[in-house]
């Protein structure tokens, strides 16, 4: 018995990692020497994006060309065109070799990309009348991008893109409500291939400049054993708690998104160690999977480092990255908060407790023995924040710091234990390439799905903004709430075949505008930053949304549990993070707007952490018992007054800058239903629900 359930995790375990493999840009493995052809241009990757962080300078377009150049070479040589044989062509999907046809086709692609650097100053000049040559590269460019988009991230983007292409040639003959001029073949190529208000847009520039030393530096972290620390210093830290292990697991998950930026690696790294330890404490299959992906999932929000969208909304609003940090900062917290109490929830209902202390490892001893994990991530915060540093800068600081660490790790290790210090030595460098590898190859997606997004922007730019504003406006007939459902709806239907930085930059660059613009037809302020957030967040929920969400799948998987139910569980879960966008949008106090006060910034996320409790309550059925039909209501009431105290005050007949005066009545309201539930408290060991 124990035999076949050791297999049973196993075999999921295995395919989560292939999916994580899928999404961290590991398509073939040739043999021979081919197998050294990719890692070695992602290392060349790597050294160049660190050189023009320190000391190497070129002009921005070229350094946006080269980048993409790196990731569409490494695409077409790295993904088939098929993931299964078809039509008896075999070398279409093999994944043990790199057929002759993609090498040329990568070398095309990487030469496409790289045209605007090559002749820059002829393109300069012909802006607006290109010749047949520029028109040609342009259109290859912009089908080899979707195409390797496609290997890469799936159909979705490219069909998305592909439709703003047609739209904006067809435009004429559109319905009068979305009619457009339309544009010539020579303007889209001119916008599309030879600007920087295309492909060539923001989104890849963040990408080239910021976000490959995060991925980099996360690479490099996870390549030093990390993640293995870090979910082992949350177990010390909260495995003897009741349902500890899926606390550690909320805990852990939040430390290692720093590391990974993906929620399935985040769900690999962190998942095949938890899911069995919450499973093995009495946490049902599908709750213990449904746990692991939100946490992993959310890992995504938690500052200081946020993932790729991030750093786009901070060029997009044109603020420095702190205050993305500092907007996003309550209500990542508060949401995490929220996930702890929905986990103690589930522990009340099936009468769970901790892990005896004796299976735990030592804290001080875990703490001691990965403190050299800690100091690079201290040194990150401390340049972004302290220093106040340019993300790019303190990136490249923390992984100078890493790359120190990751030289004398090994060796320190060998002398310790009395071992050679020779291979040690060369161990570290191994483990360093293959870091600067890695960093590479986990970049291929980003990189290819802010290009592939950025024909999108670039359609947006040609004229429709006012358009698409004024159709958002008819569809929502005006109602900001109901835009905002639209939005939010709409972002997790893209989403499901998206990741998370494509999402946003397709939403924001269609919505955001919208939404502030169609607030203030209403007399009603909404700051950018909230609009750009708001998109975001519900970007990165839709990695869990049933029936694509490939979060659940990978933790489904390891758990093996059902993939769709686990995804449905995982959601409900969420929705404690989903309510926020909502109330940030109308209570700017949650992302710190205009609030310069520790102490009111203090007050505003405890309220927030209580208001997502008292959410939590109300939507799992449970407090600090089981709840009544007509409890449900009260805790309602608890989270709309603790997160739009504004709105409260506003009915009452309080000033605006007397708002918080109303905290109190939310917090009597949760006291009282505390004393209510208290006599119906399970009696310690007690199953209060059925774990099915």
């Amino acid at each position: 018995m124990g035999g076949a359930e050791k297999t049973d995790t196993d075999n999921g375990s295995d395919l989560a990692k292939r999916m994580a493999e899928k999404e961290e840009g590991l398509g073939r493995r040739p043999s021979g020497f081919t197998q050294y052809i990719i890692p070695t241009i992602a290392v060349c990757w790597s050294l160049f994006q660190l050189s023009i962080a320190s000391w190497l300078i070129l002009d921005s377009t070229f350094i946006r060309a080269i980048h993409l150049g790196f990731a569409l070479l490494i695409v077409y040589l790295n993904y088939p065109i098929f993931k299964k044989p078809r039509f008896g062509l075999d070398f279409l999907s093999t994944k043990t070799r790199i057929p002759v046809f993609d090498f040329i086709i990568g070398i095309i692609a990487a030469f496409s990309a790289l045209y605007i650097a090559i002749d820059y100053e002829g393109l300069t000049f012909r802006y607006g009348d290109p010749i047949l040559r520029d028109v040609v590269i342009g259109v290859l460019l912009v089908i080899l991008l979707l195409e390797a988009a496609r290997r890469v991230i799936g159909p979705a983007l490219p069909i998305i893109a592909i439709a703003f292409c047609a739209y904006s040639f067809l435009g004429p003959y559109m319905p009068d409500l979305i009619a457009f001029k339309g544009i010539s073949l020579n303007r889209f190529v001119g916008q599309m291939t030879m600007s920087t208000e295309g492909i060539y847009g923001i989104p890849l520039d963040v990408s080239a400049t910021i976000v490959f030393l995060f991925v980099l530096f996360g690479a490099m972290l996870d390549r030093a054993g990390a993640g293995y620390y870090f979910i082992q210093l949350a177990l010390s830290l909260l495995g003897g708690f009741k349902g500890g292990p899926a606390k550690a697991a909320i805990l852990g998950s939040g430390l290692t998104g720093v590391v990974s930026g993906s929620s399935i690696a985040n769900i690999v790294t962190t998942g095949t160690f938890t899911i069995p330890l919450m499973k093995n404490v009495g946490y049902p299959a599908t709750k213990a999977a449904a746990i692991e992906v939100a946490a992993s999932t959310d890992g995504q929000l938690a500052p200081p480092i946020m993932g790729a969208a991030a750093f786009i909304i901070a060029e997009y609003v044109n603020v420095p990255y702190v205050a993305v940090i500092k907007a996003a900062a309550i209500p990542a917290f508060a949401s995490y908060a929220a996930l702890f109490f929905i986990s103690h929830i589930e522990a009340s209902k099936l009468g769970l407790r901790g892990m005896p202390r004796s299976e735990l490892p030592p804290f001080f001893k875990t703490f001691l023995g990965g403190i050299h994990y800690i100091l690079p991530l201290l040194f990150l915060l401390y340049e972004l924040v302290v220093v106040r540093h340019s993300p790019e800068l303190a990136a490249f600081y923390a992984i100078c710091v890493m790359l120190v660490i990751m030289f004398f790790q090994e060796p320190i290790k060998a002398y310790l234990d009395k071992d050679p210090i020779g291979p040690a030595f060369k161990k570290s460098i191994v483990m360093i390439f293959s870091a600067l590898a890695a960093g590479g190859r986990n970049m291929v997606a980003v990189a290819l799905a802010t290009a592939a997004a950025g024909i999108i922007v670039g359609v947006v730019a040609l004229g429709l903004g006012g358009l698409i504003t004024q159709v958002i406006d008819t569809i929502s007939m005006g109602n900001i709430f109901l835009m905002l459902l639209i939005t939010a709806i709409a972002s997790l239907i893209i989403g499901m075949g998206l990741p998370t930085t494509a999402t946003y930059i397709v939403m924001a660059s269609l919505t955001a505008p919208a939404i502030v613009t169609i607030a203030a037809f209403q007399d009603f302020i909404v700051p950018l930053m909230a609009a750009h957030l708001f998109c975001f967040y519900f970007g990165i929920l839709a990695d869990d949304t049933p029936p694509v969400g490939l979060a659940a799948y990978a933790a489904a998987a390891i758990a093996k549990s059902p993939p769709i139910a686990t995804g449905l569980q995982g959601f409900m879960y969420d929705i404690r993070t989903a309510i926020l966008p909502f109330m940030f949008i109308f209570n700017t106090d949650l992302i710190l707007h205009n609030i310069y006060s520790w102490p009111q910034g203090i007050l505003i996320f405890l309220m927030a952490c209580i208001g997502n409790f008292a959410f939590a309550s109300a939507t799992q059925g449970w407090f600090v018992a089981q709840n009544r039909y007509y409890e449900i209501p009260l805790f309602l009431c608890v989270t709309f007054i603790l997160l739009r105290p504004d709105a409260v005050a506003a009915w009452i007949g309080l000033p605006h800058d007397q708002r918080y005066w109303t905290y109190p009545i939310g917090l009597a309201i949760y006291g009282l239903l505390y004393v209510m539930q208290r006599p119906r408290i399970p009696k310690p060991g007690e199953v209060a629900v059925s774990p099915a």
